[in-house]
């Protein structure tokens, strides 16, 4: 069955034993989708959407915060453009691939993974797998849909170092063929790379190496919502051209900075694209949201994004420094490749045993949120990773600031929760800390 708005000559051919149309669910391939009114016309006197035509009723005097207060002057009352090709085509030129018909845009790149199990896996009936420990909305997604889970854990044992391709929190990719090959209903792999929790990324050849299993028909995903805080030369994107059952997700929520306007991006073949075009709602990404991305991705803006991201980079590595001179306190080497904007850093037992520790690590965790107002995540229920905590990369100051905390308090408490303090060689700094927000990576 053809896919509906794919050009013939669009259809993928390599690598020889993927098969679309084998892939997507019958009933997504015969969809016909919805036909919005700006998919016809979007200049003239509209009178097609049933839009209000004397607008919105926000006054300019409104107690609208003052750095939202140009949205107003946007278009609010108009539907948005369906495809938004104007940011296709500056993400297509900015991650070098052939085009804006290899891009897709959805509400954040959790739109995209639940989309991606919508189309390719049958409720009740096929799966997807998963590499634990791993980002949790593959799993929360797979279960709202129906679908079963997979779990091919990555490489636990740090006996041979950090991540690469044997290390700690690598992939297997061995085991990963024997599950596909053990169970044909697996339509989906999803990788993270770099990984969250593990900040590890996942070498090109092991991704290319289950590209090009025969015995897995389905597609590979590999979310790099991290991506731009690792090697250049490291994302999945390059293997594109080569891979149609290939599709990589990424987000203007971290190195862009702009979580709140809720971006997300799958970069894969026209066929695939095209596929996800049919199915989304059909003006899934707002106006003040396109608005915001277009600037993110004028050439002046991915500079200065680029800038920062190498001050985050260099200050990953001072916050590292300041963890290992925080060892004697019970602190752990930081685990996993430090590829993305955080660490992991396993607590210890008290008694110097060496062993990680869940219940000390949750009372630090406690401690630093409830008493010291500097929130981290406790990650110690993954796979791998007991009695760890995570910590975003901060802002020089809110660095400098974990480290006090941590050192001062946190690590000095005794078992019965008491705090006691200890002389510091870490500078004091006064810092207003903004308002808590939950994120969800």
């Amino acid at each position: 069955m053809p896919i509906l708005g794919l050009a013939p000559e669009l259809y993928p051919k390599k690598p020889a034993h993927f098969d679309i149309e084998q892939v997507i669910r019958p009933n997504i391939l015969a969809l016909h989708p919805y036909r919005c009114a700006r998919d016809d016309y979007s200049e003239g006197i509209l009178l097609d959407a049933n839009e209000n035509a004397l607008g919105h009723s926000i006054p300019s005097t409104s107690t609208l915060e003052p750095e939202l207060q140009s949205t107003l002057g946007l278009d609010l009352h108009r539907y948005p453009s369906p495809t938004h090709d104007p940011i296709k085509k500056r993400l297509a030129e900015l991650r070098g691939i052939p085009g804006p018909e290899y891009v897709f845009l959805g509400v954040g790149s959790d739109e995209v993974i639940d989309l991606l199990i919508r189309v390719c896996v049958a409720p009740g009936k096929e799966k997807i797998l998963i590499t634990p420990p791993t980002y949790g909305m593959y799993s929360v997604c797979a279960q709202v849909n129906d679908v079963g889970v997979v779990k091919v854990p990555l490489e636990l044992s740090g006996d041979t170092g950090e991540g690469g391709e044997r290390g700690r929190f690598s992939l297997r990719v061995d085991e990963v063929k024997k599950a596909v090959s053990a169970d044909p209903s697996i339509k989906l792999i999803f990788l993270c790379s770099p990984g969250n929790p593990t900040g590890t990324l996942i070498p090109l050849s092991s991704i290319r190496e289950l590209l090009e299993y025969e015995d897995f028909k389905g597609v590979v995903i590999v979310d790099e919502a991290y991506i731009d805080f690792a090697d250049e030369k490291a994302s999945a994107v390059s293997l594109l051209k080569e891979y149609a059952n290939l599709c990589v997700t990424q987000t203007l929520s971290k190195s862009f900075g702009l979580a709140a306007i809720r971006l997300g991006i799958a970069f894969a073949h026209p066929a695939l694209v095209q596929i996800l075009m049919n199915t989304k709602a059909p003006y899934n990404i707002s106006t003040p949201t396109a608005a915001l991305a277009l600037s993110a991705l004028s050439p002046s803006a991915i500079d200065l994004m680029k800038a920062k991201v190498s001050t985050l980079i260099k200050s990953r590595g001072d916050l590292l420094r300041g963890l290992a001179e925080l060892a004697p306190l019970g602190l752990g080497s930081v685990i996993g490749g430090n590829d993305a904007n955080f660490v992991m850093v396993p607590v210890l037992e008290k008694n110097g045993s060496g062993k990680p520790d869940n219940v000390r690590a949750q009372k630090i965790y406690k401690t630093l949120a409830e008493s010291e107002g500097v929130v981290v995540r406790y990650r110690g229920g993954e796979p791998g990773c007991t009695g760890c905590l995570r910590i975003t990369i901060g802002s020089e100051e809110e660095n400098k600031i974990v480290l006090q905390k941590l050192d001062s308090s946190a690590l000095t408490m005794p078992e019965d929760g008491r705090l006691l303090c200890r002389a510091l060689s870490i500078p004091s700094i006064k810092l207003q800390l903004p308002p808590l927000h939950y994120a969800p990576r």
